[in-house]
């Protein structure tokens, strides 16, 4: 009998429409793989391996099961988000441990295309630092162990990349998908404002943060952002020569990008130079005060999300960073900030079509105890290894990370690929380009 634990999603679901396999083999193939592995790796803060399994039988007895796009694929979601009869504890022993009435709106649209809710992933506290780890555990990077998955959506990739689920839903306010991707070697795409229901905390950290998908291939990343937006997100071909611009320098003034990074950016845009589009250096007009705006907003959206839980009952990390926030939520709300930065970087984008950078500046920082240790500490260590990704949520564009290359230590290496608003298919496109002129392997198989 074949395994199914390890494969793609798209072809899980083949299966089970074509009757070549059940929900609940699938599904139970997935259970023992987490049962075996996720002791040394941490994604999952609950696993629903007895509902899941009911939940896979009703699924097969579906009268459409046919026509589902993901019939029978086992997904985690990210604990921030709810599942009806779960709660959603969002990293914190200050959240409440009680059941959600309802999904949440992404979780809903996964099962009602045939997906089964196998368990909810660990996050940071509120989800608001770059590491993954709290009162439910570490998250750790399949490929390297000792290193943490990154954050906050952490959990969500771990279990991707050691094949412990083939699809991940998660979201990203300041990086929280591409920062794992990145670590863990998934592809991923934030996708831009209003294109995926949000619905994430108090107010999507004023409108920055948005759900998106975590996947090993391409094809289930289309598949998994197609249900999630309910919208077509198919393979154009070969795409028409576009203007592609390479920036290699950090978004944030004194932070350096080390060799792997910028080596991985040059390795993809010598692919797409030789895909035919037209490549060159171009660095975005990022203004001196990105740091302070991005800074600003980070803690404002934590600030809003601490509103009513108990301070004594949050990490001092989490509870500093909340104070910090309460400063600047008013000026923050008016979004006057985020509307210069879009005017500033827009006439570039109408020179470029795409931007293509390093996805992190450094590999992911040791995986330990980060939520005991101070929060200069925490915004320092995030600060130093992804300057990229804030900008792209403070304009709500969409971004993506996608794997290039690999660290010395054999774990991988990744790029960003970012467009103008609804540039989401036209990166998606660039993003096959370069898989399939630099493939990558699919899962850590720990």
């Amino acid at each position: 009998m074949s395994s199914w634990a390890g494969r793609s999603a798209a072809e899980i679901a083949a299966a089970v429409r074509e009757k070549r396999a059940t929900p609940r083999e699938v599904v139970a193939e997935h259970l023992a793989r987490i049962e075996r592995s996720d002791g040394r790796l941490g994604a999952f803060r609950k696993v629903r391996a007895r509902a899941a399994l009911v939940e896979a039988d009703e699924v097969a007895a579906r009268a459409e099961l046919t026509g589902l796009p993901l019939a029978g694929v086992p997904v985690a979601v990210k604990d921030n988000l709810a599942v009806r009869g779960e709660s959603c504890r969002n990293g914190s022993a200050a959240t409440p441990d009680t059941p959600a009435a309802e999904d949440h709106v992404t979780v809903a649209r996964l099962r009602a295309a045939g997906a089964v809710v196998v368990g909810l992933t660990n996050v940071p506290e509120l989800c608001v630092f770059g590491t993954t780890e709290g009162p439910y555990g570490i998250a750790r990077n399949p490929w390297d162990p000792s290193r943490t998955a990154g954050g906050s959506s952490g959990g969500s990739a771990a279990a991707v990349a050691a094949g412990l689920v083939p699809l991940a839903l998660g979201n990203d306010g300041m990086g929280s998908l591409r920062i794992p991707a990145a670590n863990c070697g998934l592809v991923t795409l934030k996708p831009g404002h209003a294109v995926v229901p949000a619905g994430i905390g108090h107010g999507d950290w004023f409108g920055m943060a948005e759900n998106g998908p975590l996947a090993t291939t391409m094809e289930d990343l289309r598949l998994m952002l197609g249900v999630l937006a309910d919208a077509e997100f198919v393979g154009q071909g070969k795409q028409s020569p576009l203007s592609i611009a390479v920036a290699l320098r950090s978004p944030l003034a004194g932070v350096p990008v080390s060799r792997p990074y910028t080596n991985a950016v040059r390795q993809a845009a010598g692919a797409l130079a030789r895909s035919g589009h037209r490549v060159r250096r171009a660095e975005p007009p990022y203004p001196l005060s990105l740091g302070v705006t991005a800074l600003r907003h980070w803690t404002a959206g934590t600030a809003a999300d601490a509103q009513g839980l108990d301070p004594a009952r949050l990490a001092r990390r989490t509870r500093v960073h909340a104070a910090v926030g309460r400063r600047f939520a008013r000026t923050v709300r008016t979004g006057a900030a985020r509307d210069r930065l879009r005017a500033r970087l827009t006439p570039f984008f109408t020179e470029h079509d795409v931007l293509l950078t390093p996805a992190l500046a450094r590999r992911s920082p040791q995986a330990g105890p980060w939520h005991e240790r101070g929060w200069l500490r925490n915004v320092l260590a995030n600060s130093a290894c992804s300057p990229f990704t804030p900008p792209w949520n403070l304009t709500g564009w969409p971004a993506m990370s996608v794997p290039v290359g690999t660290l010395p230590s054999g774990a991988p290496c990744a790029v960003q690929l970012v467009g103008r608003p609804g540039t989401e298919s036209l990166l998606l496109g660039v993003a096959e380009e370069l898989a399939e002129a630099i493939p990558w392997r699919r899962t850590a198989g720990v």
